[in-house]
């Protein structure tokens, strides 16, 4: 080949065919993988959400639980210093203790409540 032939030397219409749908393929693969990425990123991001509130309502209801715990205890405490006799202490003892079992399992109920709303908001697709 002379100096002319090299010059004119072109690539074949159906290789750059080829090559232009390869490129499009590509492409269109990338865009759908970037586009997958961030939503992927919202979901987490709207999952953390999620997750924080629960953790901050679960938080509160423990804090509260543990302020009217210590505050009933407090209160019984002050009631022995009180009490007149055995009777009396004893009383108090019954009165406390069924009380707090009382208490004890609503709370448990109540925070088994939250917990379990907490795991299914964790695992529910978001719309």
């Amino acid at each position: 080949m002379d100096q002319d032939g090299r010059d004119r030397f072109e690539i074949p219409k159906e290789m750059r065919s080829v090559a232009e749908a390869g490129f499009d393929q590509t492409r269109k693969a990338f865009e759908h993988i970037i586009a997958n990425a961030q939503q992927t990123a919202t979901t987490i991001e709207d999952r953390g959400a999620t997750v924080r509130a629960n953790a901050k309502e679960i938080t509160t209801k423990a804090v509260s639980f543990a302020e009217r715990n210590v505050s009933a205890a407090l209160d019984y405490a002050q009631q022995l210093v009180h009490a007149k006799d055995l009777g009396d202490v004893l009383r108090l003892h019954s009165e406390y203790v069924q009380g707090q079992m009382k208490a004890l399992a609503e709370q448990a109920a109540e925070l088994g409540q939250v917990v379990t709303k907490a795991a299914q908001d964790a695992v529910k697709p978001k719309s």
